[in-house]
């Protein structure tokens, strides 16, 4: 099943999500697969549970579109453990459609999560990974992309998606 993909100004986006507690059930197995269902029709490589309006700590991760079964991802309750090195580069979100910015972000970062069975695992990405990583972990946590750019930037964006959001073009 393919979610709707929420936008910004969903007050899901904006809060922590819940702690994930129960693993290995036929229900959170068929959530994941909807997730990375979802994820791909939307043409992202990372979705958070909270982009289809659901407030738990878990994402889903595929750097390779679809292309390669071994990078699919999935992190429940994940943690950033490390972050090395520095890397720019343009980003965008599937709950901001139209907009992307430039955003600096580690290069390689370590992730401590658990996975489907509740078994925790660390893993460490370097470049578009290591991006995915932080932005996903972010939405966890309640934060969007658009905090790592200046503020003239956000005021912006805020103001052109007020300017959709009366247009009826921001659903």
């Amino acid at each position: 099943m393919v979610y709707p993909i929420v936008k910004f100004g969903h007050p899901v986006l904006e809060r922590e999500a819940a702690t994930v507690t129960e693993f290995d059930t036929p229900e959170l197995h068929k959530f994941l697969a909807d997730m990375f269902e979802s994820m791909y029709a939307a043409k992202g490589v990372g979705l958070a549970a909270p982009q289809i309006g659901v407030g738990k700590k878990i994402a889903v991760i595929d750097v390779s579109n679809g292309e390669n079964e071994a990078d699919k991802l999935v992190l429940i309750n994940p943690k950033i453990l490390k972050i090395e090195g520095k890397q720019e580069g343009e980003e965008g979100c599937l709950s901001i459609p139209g907009f992307r910015e430039q955003v600096r972000r580690g290069r390689a970062v370590t992730v401590r999560a658990q996975n489907a069975k509740g078994e925790f695992f660390e893993q460490t990405g370097e470049d578009l990974l290591a991006r995915a990583f932080l932005h996903e972990t972010d939405h966890l946590h309640g934060k969007l992309y658009i905090t790592h750019i200046s503020a003239l930037k956000r005021d912006l964006m805020k103001r052109k998606i007020k300017k959709l959001q009366r247009a009826g073009d921001w659903e």
